[in-house]
């Protein structure tokens, strides 16, 4: 339950969020309306940015990166 209302305050906050925050692989799941590993299948087709690496064991994305992606989404 509490993950879940991290991913529903991050959702909430995104689009206040400035581009330079990030936003980690459950919430990227949610705003492209796909799995985990159809996730990483975006990444390597290039519908999805890759995300940054923050350390050894935490990978998030940019929230201007999925803003640009999502854009392009609906043009």
């Amino acid at each position: 339950m509490a993950q879940r209302a991290n991913i529903t305050a991050a959702l909430e906050n995104f689009k206040a969020a400035p581009d330079e925050a990030f936003v980690r692989q459950p919430v990227v799941e949610v705003l492209f309306a796909c799995s985990s590993a159809t996730v990483w299948r975006r990444i390597k087709s290039g519908l999805i940015p890759a995300p940054v690496k923050l350390s050894e064991r935490s990978t998030a994305w940019r929230v201007g990166d999925l803003r640009a992606a999502l854009a392009s989404l609906s043009q």
